[in-house]
């Protein structure tokens, strides 16, 4: 397994890393229990050292899953990332997010206790809080930090300038924020900043919600994504056409879209780390190869021709929760 470092201040990592929100709570539809702790287990014993999660995924129920398919495991083999303060409520319905510096430690104490750990490699507001300064927020991690229970800080979909603000209060380890073919708002100013910062950045949605995986089918009961405009209706249509023209460029090659699609991702800096939802282990196996492909400069047009930056439609949340992201598509 390669390795790239988070920034020039944060760990060093698996080069992709295991994004486990589909795990829990059927954001994605259903979810296995058994076949979700062989598949972070696949992952470890395949070298991925980054594991990522939400104090909210499943309304904790990810946490305490992450705990079991941990359990026994040496501590220093692997990166937890944690995003903290989304509210939610019966139904799954997002109700804004708590960054307050009380809250901030009241949500560690309670993923400190689910996950069964004693320290968090990487803390992150899951996203931001109007209410509440960036700079309070980073220095009630920082406090963290200092008393050992946080070893770096994150942020996550967040925009140029309060990068730059939490930077100031303590140095920012990496940005969570989407990132795949068809979501390139972040080329135009945030990555660039992360770049002059020494800010890394976990790329999640690398096949956006599964859209360009090559497996996508309609949703079904349950699942979010069919509330999701990039999901819906001639939309649909018109990302899969996108899909079936980088499924040329894949065959190509001798590649499956899934691989080209990560690929693609990694490609664009050693400073970017894929995070790849996986939930069984016929998906993660599928994707580990991604990180070998080595794309040459050919193979990278190519992949621009079929999925040219702009080219999807439709937003990549619905509108009420486009707010609360800090770039748009």
């Amino acid at each position: 397994m390669q390795t790239r470092t988070l920034g020039t201040t944060g760990p060093a990592v698996s080069a992709l890393g295991l994004g486990t929100m589909g795990m829990s709570g059927g954001a994605y539809g259903a979810a296995d229990r058994t076949e979700a702790i062989a598949t972070v287990h696949a992952a470890l014993d395949r070298g991925v050292t980054l594991i990522d999660t939400g104090d909210h995924y499943g309304a904790g129920h990810n946490e305490m899953l992450l705990a079991e398919a941990l359990r026994g495991r040496d501590r220093d083999d692997y990166v937890l990332s944690v995003k903290f303060g989304a509210l939610l409520g019966p139904g799954g319905g997002f109700h804004g997010q708590d960054s307050r510096p009380v809250a901030v430690k009241n949500f560690l104490i309670h993923s400190l206790t689910r996950l069964g750990v004693d320290h968090i490699d990487i803390y992150r507001p899951a996203r931001l809080d109007p209410a509440v300064p960036i700079e309070d927020t980073i220095g009630a991690i920082k406090e963290m930090i200092d008393a050992g229970y946080v070893r770096h800080a994150g942020l996550s979909e967040v925009g140029a300038e309060t990068i730059r603000r939490a930077h100031a209060v303590h140095p920012i380890a990496d940005l969570q924020i989407e990132y795949s073919l068809v979501s390139r708002a972040v080329e135009t100013e945030v990555l660039g900043t992360l770049r002059e910062l020494g800010i890394g950045m976990t790329a999640y949605g690398v096949l956006s919600r599964g859209l360009i995986s090559g497996h996508w089918t309609a949703a079904g009961p349950g699942d979010h994504r069919g509330r999701m405009p990039r999901f819906s209706g001639a939309n649909a249509a018109h990302n899969l056409a996108l899909v079936e023209a980088l499924r040329q460029v894949a065959e190509a090659t001798g590649r499956t879209v899934a691989q080209l699609a990560i690929a693609w991702v990694a490609a664009q800096g050693d400073d970017i780390v894929p995070l790849v939802g996986a939930r069984t282990r016929e998906r993660l196996t599928e994707a580990l190869p991604a990180l070998d492909l080595g794309l040459t400069a050919a193979d990278l047009a190519a992949i621009e021709r079929a999925v040219p930056k702009g080219a999807a439609r439709g937003d990549r949340y619905p509108a009420a929760l486009m707010t609360a992201v800090g770039v748009g598509n």
